[in-house]
Order: C-alpha cells, then sequence, then structure tokens
C-alpha cells in the first residue's frame, strides 16, 4: 500500500490520517512478522525520533476499534497486531519465536457442544517448531 492508499483507507474508515498513524499502519501492512508495539517503536523511531510509545498504543487501538487490525496473543499477555484481516490460523516456533500465517479451510466442524451457537470468529493457534529451526 502507498500512503495515500493508506489515507484514503484510514479516511474510510473514520480514522484521522495523522502521519504517525500512517507510519503505524504502513509498518503493519508491510510487515510479516506481526510486531508488538515494542517492536514497531524500535523500526520507526530510527525514521520518527519524537515517536511516542504511546501513540502507537494509541494508533493500534484505534485500530483495533475500528476493525482494521486484530491482536495475536498467544503467548499470555504478550500483544502482537496483525492487518491481514482474512480469517487464518497463527504458528509460534518455540525456538525462533517467530510468528508465522496459515490458511484455514472451510472443513473444520465443531462439536455438538456448540453446534447451535452462533460463531463469530475462529482463533486458532499451533505452537511447535518450524522447518527452518528443523533444518538447522
Amino acid at each position: 500500500m502507498t500512503v495515500e492508499s493508506i489515507t484514503d483507507f484510514l479516511n474510510a474508515h473514520d480514522i484521522k490520517p495523522s502521519y504517525q498513524r500512517i507510519k503505524v499502519y504502513e509498518h503493519l501492512v508491510h510487515s510479516i512478522d506481526h510486531p508488538s508495539v515494542e517492536m514497531i517503536y524500535r523500526e520507526l523511531i530510527k525514521t520518527i525520533p519524537t515517536l511516542s510509545k504511546t501513540t502507537i498504543y494509541n494508533s493500534l487501538k484505534t485500530f483495533v476499534e475500528k476493525e482494521i487490525v486484530k491482536v495475536v496473543t498467544i503467548d499470555g499477555n504478550e500483544m502482537h497486531y496483525d492487518s491481514l484481516l482474512e480469517e487464518h490460523g497463527h504458528f509460534r516456533c518455540k525456538k525462533c519465536g517467530k510468528l508465522f500465517n496459515f490458511h484455514i479451510d472451510d472443513k473444520i466442524s465443531f462439536t455438538e457442544e456448540v453446534s447451535n451457537f452462533q460463531v463469530e470468529e475462529r482463533n486458532i493457534y499451533l505452537k511447535g517448531i518450524c522447518d527452518q529451526c528443523i533444518s538447522k
């Protein structure tokens, strides 16, 4: 996404496209590692020396409230952010700590205990060792 398309996207979701918000969202869109606030801060502070973690937290809170970003929490209270809104699962490598996306097919069936429930969201988290760590 370009800065212009991000600006249009934020405006379309009733989010004021400040420079900092544009940069935070741009980082999320171009990131494959589901960054945490700390990861976003370490990257963006290089080009925005006046950026605060509070600005990042507030921007992410707005993005989550407006449903343009999802929170991914696999290990306790460590929050990571994902701009990919299509339904997908996450795999956390126990060795390198990386977080990977994977496709979820529609063949997942529900047990009788929830067959009459209205499921609005599915979160599938897997943990193990990624192929790169296995091959080392």
